[in-house]
């Protein structure tokens, strides 16, 4: 039996966090393999650091060291420590040395290279923590372990086969001599042997890509939430935890608004019905949410109600539209150049409307105006937006379920401005202004949920 156990950033986040982690390992049973972020606040100092454009890269430097030795003295000692700070001194001279290369910047997956320099800190961190306990364990940086990943900079795709491969080669030996692999997240190494990463939040993708890559029994995914809830209790504070789950509500919840997993965890294990737990190392006792590849055994109409807000909807008019399936397929070509995320596509006879965040507006603007101004009648833009996903097993199969999500919407008096319906069997979303957000939330949640 194979466990896959990945961390985020807080349950690695402080001394008293990584003894809490380590003790979840260690108490786990089989064969473990255990995927990583960097500290809380790790990554983000070091983007900041690259985005100030700032040349002080001691004091930058200064900053992951000082809090990283401190958790290190803290909770090791003798050559145990010594071990470590020989190792952690190597690759913080490898980091330093990055930042000072003038020439590296040019390339384009520096920023990939720095921005996932906190998982080798953090891997080799708990290594030698679980290694203090007694357990056999070693550090992996996604190179050594074998991960390989395809696509542009800062949005990496794992190539599976080549991961299984490599993972066969280099973790599973480890795996059947009782050691505890520790891998980094959030990135691969591409063809050409740099690193590549999966986007910010993509080490739970990571630990999704090492459970497909052995073919593992299970995964867990441990973080600073019990599980998903059927709506955000900070919008609804009545609401409830949600035990088991199908892939598909999972993933249409991660995707438009649950903030518990990232969106792409869910394909890599789907493809191989490796169950999914989501659990909370901050309260190891609560059994989580266990999301699987058979229906639950509820049968609500809705399971959970999430909300994305700070949209906006872009309306391109065009002259009969609906018959020009190369204009349309235009409008698209300039939205992926743009390399903005579209949330919701509506289509009439002479408009297509695009869902889109608020910060990728402009950018998606400016790639629409360079389409041919003969073909485009106007684009307008509707902005303060808020999509609510409303979640529920075969729920687009119950007949009328549209009609009874509408009527709560108009309960709490908000105008639907775009529909998206049918492109899933386990979700119903739409649009409605920011400021009706939260009371189009709470209604759908007192009505079909907290029933």
């Amino acid at each position: 039996m194979i466990t896959v156990l990945k961390f985020g950033g807080t349950s690695v986040g402080s001394a008293e966090a990584i003894v809490r982690s380590a003790k979840i390992i260690a108490g786990s049973e089989g064969g473990r393999v255990v995927v990583v972020s960097a500290m809380s606040g790790v990554t983000n100092h070091l983007i900041q650091f690259l985005e100030t454009g700032n040349d002080r890269t001691d004091d930058a430097v200064s900053v992951l060291v000082k809090k990283h030795m401190d958790v290190a003295n803290e909770l090791l000692s003798g050559k145990l420590l010594n071990s470590f700070t020989e190792e952690f001194d190597d690759r913080i001279d490898t980091l330093r040395s990055l930042l000072n290369d003038r020439e590296a910047r040019f390339d384009p997956y520096f920023r990939d290279n720095i921005s996932s320099q906190g998982e080798r800190l953090s891997t080799l961190l708990l290594s030698h923590v679980l290694r203090s306990a007694g357990r056999e364990s070693v550090a992996l940086t996604s190179e050594e372990a074998g991960i390989y990943a395809t696509g542009p900079p800062g949005l990496g795709t794992a190539d599976l086969d080549r991961t299984s491969a490599g993972l066969m080669m280099n973790v599973r030996p480890l795996i059947s001599r009782n050691v505890i692999p520790i891998i980094t997240g959030f990135y691969g190494r591409n063809e050409d042997n740099k690193p590549l990463t999966f986007g910010r939040g993509g080490s739970d993708y990571s630990g999704a890509v090492v459970a497909n890559a052995l073919d593992a029994d299970c995964l867990e995914i441990w973080t600073d939430v019990d599980g998903f809830m059927s709506a955000d209790p900070r919008i609804v504070p009545e609401a409830i935890m949600i035990d088991e789950m199908n892939f598909g509500e999972a993933a249409e919840l991660a995707y438009f608004g649950a903030k518990v997993l990232h969106p792409r965890t869910i394909e890599p294990v789907r493809m191989k019905h490796i169950p999914l737990k989501v659990r909370n190392s901050f309260r190891p006792d609560r059994p989580g949410t266990l999301i699987h590849n058979l229906r639950a055994p509820k049968n609500e109409m809705l399971r959970s109600v999430a909300m994305k807000a700070d949209l906006s909807i872009i309306t391109v008019s065009s002259s009969e539209i609906a018959y020009r399936p190369r204009m349309v397929a235009r409008i698209i070509e300039k939205i992926a150049d743009a390399g903005v995320i579209l949330y919701a596509i509506s289509t009439s006879l002479s408009t297509i409307a695009l869902l889109v965040h608020n910060l990728d507006v402009k950018e998606t603007l400016r790639h629409l105006n360079r389409l041919d101004p003969v073909d485009i009648e106007r684009i307008d833009v509707k902005s303060n937006m808020a999509l609510i996903c409303a979640v529920g097993d075969d729920l687009l199969r119950r007949c009328g379920v549209s009609a009874e999500i509408f009527g709560a919407v108009h309960e709490a008096d908000a105008n639907v401005e775009l529909i998206s319906e049918g492109a899933s069997d386990v979700s119903l979303n739409f649009v409605v202004p920011t400021d009706k957000a939260v009371a189009v939330v709470r209604s759908l949640h007192n009505k079909f949920v907290g029933e």
